[in-house]
């Protein structure tokens, strides 16, 4: 994701902001398996063009979900600032669920055993930050003792089924979802049967 250090023309921009803008959608619908001659076609250049503004599949992908990482930074983010460690760790789930069910792609790089790129460095750093938070958080006595970080990466990787869902009730799925697996991670959940 690093920024462009030339000035492209306004026809080469014009491109490059269209490959972006299909890669993402193709990205968001169906995931990563799509192909970078199917983003040139729904961008409307041939594979040439693709290639001269992205090199590398990682590249476009990494430029694609800038903005996703942006959003999920914020979310991790805005949960650890929060006084209550139990109520900015639920919120941070809750916000990452719902950002789940909007961007299939994005989910399934970052959830990847493997994330490679900028993402695999984003990944770090907010479970990182989210291993501190449920740290407080357990500490406080709210969030169940045996918890692991590796349990929040599960709770995100079984919301990915979400997107799947009709489009229109993927929200409110998450949002239930969420509840769901807040109540299971509570202290009063009981731990371990």
């Amino acid at each position: 994701m690093a920024p462009q250090m030339t000035r492209l023309r306004a026809d080469a921009q014009e491109n490059r902001d269209r490959i972006l803008a299909a890669a993402a959608e193709l990205f968001a619908e169906r995931g990563l398996q799509v192909g970078m001659r199917e983003v040139a076609r729904r961008a409307g250049v041939g594979p040439a063009t693709l290639y001269r503004r992205f090199p590398t599949r990682q590249a476009l992908v990494d430029e694609a979900f800038s903005a996703e990482v942006d959003a999920c930074r914020r979310i991790v983010e805005d949960g650890c600032a929060q006084a209550d460690p139990w109520a900015g760790l639920t919120e941070a789930l809750r916000g990452l669920l719902v950002l789940n069910v909007r961007n299939r792609g994005f989910v399934d790089a970052l959830l990847s055993t493997m994330p490679t790129g900028a993402l695999a460095q984003h990944r770090r750093e907010l479970l990182a930050l989210l291993d501190g938070l449920a740290a407080r958080a357990r500490d406080a006595g709210r969030l169940r003792a045996d918890f692991v970080i590796d349990d929040l990466v599960l709770v995100l990787s079984a919301g990915r089924g979400l997107a799947a869902g009709r489009r229109e009730l993927r929200s409110s799925a998450a949002h239930r979802f969420a509840d769901l697996a807040i109540d299971a991670l509570r202290a009063d959940a009981g731990g371990p049967r």
